[in-house]
C-alpha cells in the first residue's frame, strides 16, 4: 500500500474490529515482534471501550473469517487523516495508535496470527483463576 510519505494511510482501507482485551494483547504481540511486516498500524478505540479497530489494506474484508472479529470495507467513508482530521470528542471513537505514530496499516496475516495468540493467552489466563 502506498503511503503519502508521512505514515498517513490511504483512506480506502478495511477495518478489523475485535474486543478490546484481545485487541490490546494483539497490539502488544505485534509490537514485541515489530520486525514482522512493519509492525502495527493505526488502531482505533470506540468511545465505550468495548472494541478496537485495526486499519488493514483494502480487500482484506473479502477473505476475513476469524471468529470473534469482523472486517468491514470502509471505502474511505468517515476516515480522515492528517492535519485536517478532527480530534475525537469525549466519549467518541478515537486513536489508540494514531497514523502519525505508527506504520501505515497492519498486515492482515500478522494481525490474524497475533489475534489467535492473544485469544489463547486470554483463555489460559482465564482458566488459571
Amino acid at each position: 500500500m502506498e503511503s503519502t510519505g508521512t505514515n498517513t494511510p490511504d483512506p480506502d482501507l478495511d477495518l478489523v474490529t475485535v474486543p478490546t482485551r484481545q485487541g490490546l494483547e494483539a497490539v502488544d504481540i505485534i509490537r514485541r515482534a515489530a520486525s514482522l511486516a512493519g509492525g502495527v498500524g493505526p488502531v482505533l478505540h470506540d468511545g465505550s471501550g468495548d472494541t478496537l479497530g485495526f486499519l488493514v489494506p483494502s480487500g482484506t474484508a473479502d477473505a476475513w473469517d476469524l471468529p470473534g472479529s469482523a472486517c468491514t470495507q470502509t471505502n474511505g467513508r468517515g476516515m480522515r487523516f492528517g492535519d485536517d482530521a478532527a480530534s475525537p470528542t469525549a466519549g467518541a471513537t478515537g486513536w489508540l495508535l494514531p497514523p502519525e505514530a505508527v506504520g501505515p496499516v497492519t498486515d492482515p496475516d500478522v494481525l490474524r496470527a497475533a489475534l489467535g495468540e492473544a485469544a489463547r493467552l486470554i483463555e489460559a489466563a482465564d482458566n488459571c483463576r
